[in-house]
């Protein structure tokens, strides 16, 4: 067995806490539908300024659970790995 390291498995952390607030969390179960979403569908159905979308979605992007692409003025992003809800579905206790 190995001893602890306070750094071991840095990215799979920076997963679980980018999934960890529920505005990210909410953006991707809406980009689970396998659509492309531009950002400011997200600004306007959440609610919040277009600053705080793109912070959240950088975040996102940097775990590397969403990708983006630009067309013209309008950046999409799309979910990366669909089974990041077939993974939460086994911790999560259904009644």
């Amino acid at each position: 067995m190995h001893a602890y390291e306070k750094n071991c498995y840095p990215h799979e952390v920076e997963i679980f806490k980018a999934l960890g607030h529920s505005t990210r969390f909410w953006i991707v179960k809406k980009l689970e539908d396998g659509k492309e979403h531009c950002v400011c569908e997200f600004v306007d159905a959440v609610g919040a300024k277009f600053a705080t979308i793109s912070r959240h979605l950088s975040i996102l992007k940097a775990a590397g659970i969403i990708s983006d692409e630009k067309r013209g003025k309008r950046v999409y992003y799309h979910l990366n790995c669909n089974c990041i809800f077939k993974a939460l579905e086994c911790l999560v206790k259904k009644e």
